[in-house]
C-alpha cells in the first residue's frame, strides 16, 4: 500500500476549507486555505511536520491579522458610485426659464427639472449654468 504523501494531504486540507468558505462566505476559511497551501509548499520541499504546522498556523494567522482589518474598513466604507438623485448633487444644470426662489426650469443631466434658487434673493436667467446643490423632491436647488 503506497502512503499518500503530506503534501496531498494539505491540498485536500485546503480544498476542504474551500467549500465553508462558499457556502459560508467567510474569508477567514479563504485564509486557512492559503495557510494549508503554504504548507503543502513547506511539504513538498521536504520540511518535517513540525516545521509544516508551524508554516500553516503563520501563515493563517498573519493573513488573518493583516487581510481581516483592512477588509473590515472597506466594508464600513460608503460606496463611490453615488446613484439616484444623489448622482445628481454637484452637477452643472442650464436654466431654461428664470429660476429664482418662487421657482422655475432647469435642464440637468439631460432632463428638465424644475428648480429653485438656495439664495433667496438671487435669480439666475436663462442660459446660465448654475450648480446644483441638493435636490428636494422633484426640485433641483441651485446656486
Amino acid at each position: 500500500m503506497n502512503a499518500i504523501d503530506a503534501w496531498v494531504w494539505w491540498l485536500v486540507g485546503a480544498a476542504a476549507l474551500g467549500i465553508p468558505l462558499v457556502v459560508t462566505a467567510m474569508p477567514e476559511f479563504g485564509m486557512l486555505a492559503v495557510g494549508a497551501v503554504a504548507a503543502a509548499v513547506a511539504a513538498g520541499l521536504g520540511f518535517d511536520a513540525v516545521l509544516q504546522v508551524l508554516v500553516f498556523v503563520l501563515v493563517s494567522v498573519a493573513l488573518i491579522a493583516v487581510v481581516r482589518p483592512i477588509a473590515a474598513r472597506h466594508s464600513r466604507q460608503r460606496p463611490q458610485l453615488a446613484t439616484g438623485v444623489d448622482a445628481l448633487r454637484g452637477k452643472q444644470a442650464v436654466v431654461l426659464e428664470r429660476v429664482d426662489s418662487a421657482g422655475g426650469r432647469v435642464k440637468l443631466a439631460g432632463e428638465i427639472w424644475s428648480a429653485r434658487a438656495l439664495d433667496t434673493g438671487r435669480a439666475y436667467e436663462v442660459g446660465q449654468e448654475v450648480d446644483v446643490v441638493d435636490i428636494e423632491g422633484a426640485t433641483a436647488i441651485v446656486i
